[in-house]
């Protein structure tokens, strides 16, 4: 369990971070999301034991992570926003440099090469990494932060810059990091879906304070109503009132309501127009629009 209470930190006495606190569980995915200068990046650090906050304390279990930064070694795993790698090395090479650093043993760490090199789909081609795509080298990076098999992975937009399909893979790959190897992840990401698809918790900072943590399903009933969506088509629709938005889409009317009595409405003016209702969805305000709602 993760323990944060009041974090601030400040430079030249502005507040980068003020006065956070929060509560994680294990084997959970936790996500920061914020606008530009908002406080992940500095909190993130502060998580990963490389920045003391200025006040506030931060415990994972029972031990005070201010105090003895030093007991993150062994738990932590992190990967900052722009990994800079060693591009003269094959990543089989990297790995063991890394796996020595930590003071694993050669079969250890060859073992532990293969796994990750083998599930990260690291193919061992003798290129150099200076060699492979931008996101064959994050790919790297990742298995550098999992080749002393820590139990805390902080990764700092880990999906940053990369293509849909390496994107999606590493989400699916960080997914199955907390379900099979039981880790607990912190994260931030400017990929707004990936967040709401694989966090069971999200934090919303604006300019350094938290101003919302939660499950989605929390958040959403925090900043946003239930909606719903009416896709239809028909001849005639000025008998349609009540409508939030009304639009057309591929000769598709799509209707938007606020609650069922105006659904209701809706799909009575459809039949007696003769209409067709393609189908109806219900919706909640995205963590996109959520951020726009906070505002900067």
């Amino acid at each position: 369990m993760i323990h944060a209470r009041s974090l601030v930190k400040k430079y030249n006495g502005s507040a980068a971070l003020d006065g956070v606190s929060f509560d994680l569980e294990e084997h959970g995915i936790f996500g920061v999301i914020g606008h530009n200068g908002a406080g992940k990046t500095t909190l993130l650090k502060i998580l990963a034991g490389l920045m003391a906050p200025t006040s506030g304390t931060y415990h994972i279990d029972s031990i005070d992570v201010v105090a003895h930064p030093d007991v993150l070694k062994e738990k932590l795993g992190y990967l900052p926003e722009e990994s800079r790698l060693y591009e003269t090395m094959t990543p089989d090479a990297y790995l063991t440099f890394f796996g020595e650093i930590y003071g694993l043993d050669r079969a250890t760490i060859n073992e532990r090469s293969d796994v990750l090199l083998s599930s990260l789909s690291l193919e061992a081609s003798g290129k150099r990494i200076g060699e492979l795509s931008k996101g064959m080298r994050r790919k790297v990076a990742i298995a550098r932060s999992l080749i002393h098999k820590p139990s805390l992975l902080i990764y700092d937009e880990p999906t940053s810059g990369l293509d849909p399909m390496t994107s999606r893979y590493i989400s699916e790959y960080l997914r199955d990091l907390r379900t099979r190897e039981k880790k607990t992840i912190v994260l931030s990401a400017h990929n707004l879906y990936q967040v709401e698809e694989i966090c069971d918790k999200v934090m919303i900072l604006r300019r350094g304070k938290e101003v919302a943590f939660g499950t989605m399903d929390e958040l959403r009933e925090t900043f946003g109503t239930l909606t719903y969506e009416i896709h239809f088509t028909m001849d005639d629709t000025r008998c349609l009132t009540g409508v939030l938005e009304f639009r057309e889409e591929h000769g598709v009317y799509i209707a938007v309501v606020h609650d069922v009595d105006a659904l209701n409405e809706v799909t009575a003016c459809i039949a007696e127009g003769n209409g067709r209702v393609r189908k109806i969805e219900s919706k909640y305000p995205s963590l996109e629009e959520m951020l726009v709602k906070i505002g900067k």
